[in-house]
């Protein structure tokens, strides 16, 4: 279908009867949380139902229509969300049996030695945060999860940053970032797992984009891709 708006700079990128795939900005949740309720702020979904209504209800949690994965809030890129509860059931045993691929640039901080590599660490939760168990002794092991991240460099920016292409073998909730950061690149301002270092006042947000998404569904192949967002674009002009 042709690209639209939906609202704010949502765009929708493919839909068909059983499903829609959206360009997510960066800043925007993807579903309500208890604290967006109380400030009464949009999400992804109220702009999809806005536009889409055959989506509310579908799915398992009211707050959540249509919802099978996420991207951060401050991550921007393609979320898949269905429009049938039969679409619903279907899109989230692909993702559970791993059969949805996705890719995401990343830029990172520093110049890792290889070319390409593969993280395949347990992530668990623990006071909010996510951490490889490698590096977090104090567990909670019924929070425990498997995890790989595959990924390959794309463009090296002297010793300072490094443009990576990121595809993650599983889906578990910051794991991109968990996970860089883990092997001593984290994702350039990345608030949560950069530590000390400088987050560059003319970029101002999580450098990490979904931009590739590809899926079977009831015989279709289900393939989107979506260019960097015009303010990370700009920012590896200037650097």
């Amino acid at each position: 279908m042709k690209k639209e708006n939906i609202g704010e700079s949502v765009q929708v990128l493919f839909s068909n009867p059983d499903v829609l795939v959206v360009n997510k900005p960066w800043g925007l949740l993807t579903h309500a949380t208890s604290r967006s309720k109380q400030q009464k702020e949009k999400t992804l979904v109220d702009y999809v139902v806005e536009q889409f209504p055959e989506v509310r209800g579908v799915g398992e949690d009211a707050d959540r229509p249509g919802v099978v994965h996420r991207l951060d809030r401050e991550t921007s890129g393609l979320v898949a969300v269905a429009k049938t509860q039969d679409a619903y059931h279907a899109l989230k045993e692909l993702f559970m049996s791993r059969k949805v691929e996705k890719r995401y640039f990343a830029l990172v901080y520093g110049a890792p030695k290889q070319e390409s590599g593969v993280v395949e660490k347990q992530i668990t939760a623990y006071k909010g945060k996510r951490r490889t168990v490698e590096v977090w002794s104090q567990q909670e092991p019924n929070k425990v999860r498997d995890a790989r991240t595959e990924w390959a460099v794309l463009e090296r920016f002297e010793d300072a940053y490094t443009l990576l292409n990121v595809a993650p073998r599983t889906g578990r909730m910051h794991q991109i970032r968990v996970h860089l950061a883990s092997i001593g690149h984290p994702v350039v301002c990345d608030s949560l797992y950069s530590g000390k270092k400088k987050c560059p006042p003319e970029l101002g947000r999580l450098f990490l984009h979904a931009y590739f998404l590809k899926f079977q569904l009831n015989r279709e192949v289900v393939e989107v891709k979506v260019e960097l967002n015009p303010e990370l674009a700009q920012f590896l002009k200037d650097i």
